[in-house]
């Protein structure tokens, strides 16, 4: 029996989270998006949502779980059978199977770093090589890496958080009237899964129109040298290391333009831009947050 997904446009409040998402599958070259947040906040959900909402593209979530080892992962080569018959044997990996699709790991700050730095690596180069004995096998591995943590549970060290593109901070809803939707869109896609589902299938068209249009006109999106100026200026005065961080601003901020039918970055696009590229590069000391504000953002403008 066929499992029912929970869709994408059904899910209440989490905007910025949504966006991410959806921000990567337009632009794959992004990096991915680190999602954070308590348990029982819909990253997880999202994700699947997300999946079956892109399923006429044949793209499916490929889980890695946190136990898995690096040859699980990267795939291994027969060395004994390579020396043998002088031909390489390669048993796939979770990255093989990651290719073209959306790779999860849930929890996975809990994930060993070496094989987290395995992941960044391909997922930023989108190709998976494995070299044993002076024997190499390379194969394509171009995926939407999303990564799901608990912040109670630990973190990821600031070097692998830089390699995420996208970061997302997202907690469970505040408002009387939000709290109150998500039981009652819950209780009734329970009841009935495919009436629910149905009753949501324009909103769901809806979202795939907007993402194939913004990838249509992506590769037409431009900026001005204003624009890469003020980029300059807020990662300066954000006190954020390296060029990784304008780099990030500047292709998320041209994501946005497309996903809003633009070919122009605007203002507006590097602020929503910043929000999500930045606050995980910003230094900061034990006692202090790395919130931002598009109050602050304006006086960075100036």
């Amino acid at each position: 029996m066929e499992r029912k997904i929970y869709p994408f446009s059904a899910i209440v409040g989490q905007e910025n989270m949504k966006k991410a998402l959806i921000l990567n599958i337009i632009n794959p070259n992004l990096g991915g998006v680190l999602i954070r947040g308590e348990k029982g906040t819909a990253k997880s959900t999202a994700v699947r949502a997300l999946a079956q909402l892109l399923k006429k593209d044949n793209i499916q979530v490929i889980n890695l779980p946190i136990s898995a080892t690096e040859d699980r992962v990267v795939g291994t080569l027969d060395i004994e059978h390579a020396i043998k018959t002088g031909e390489k044997k390669f048993e796939k990996g979770i990255l093989y199977s990651a290719h073209k699709n959306i790779l999860y790991v849930d929890e996975i700050n809990l994930l060993e770093d070496h094989i987290v730095d395995v992941l960044l690596d391909s997922a930023a180069m989108g190709v998976n090589t494995i070299e044993r004995e002076g024997i190499s096998f390379s194969h394509p591995s171009k995926f939407v890496l999303v990564g799901t943590m608990n912040p109670e549970e630990g973190d990821l060290r600031p070097q692998l958080l830089d390699r995420f593109g996208l970061v997302v901070d997202i907690h469970g809803e505040k408002e009387i009237d939000k709290r109150v939707q998500v039981v009652k869109r819950r209780i009734k896609f329970e009841e009935n899964p495919q009436e629910f589902i149905d009753s949501w299938k324009k909103e769901e068209e809806k979202i795939i129109a907007k993402i194939e249009n913004a990838k249509n006109i992506l590769k037409d999106v431009t900026y001005s040298n204003e624009i890469l100026e003020t980029v300059a200026k807020i990662s300066i005065n954000l006190g954020v290391d390296g060029h990784r961080c304008d780099l990030s601003i500047i292709k998320t901020a041209m994501t946005l333009a497309s996903l809003d039918s633009r070919v122009q970055v605007t203002k507006d696009d590097i602020f929503q831009a910043t929000l999500l590229a930045v606050p995980h590069r910003m230094r900061k000391t034990p006692f202090e947050d790395s919130t931002l504000s598009l109050e602050r953002l304006e006086e960075l403008w100036k």
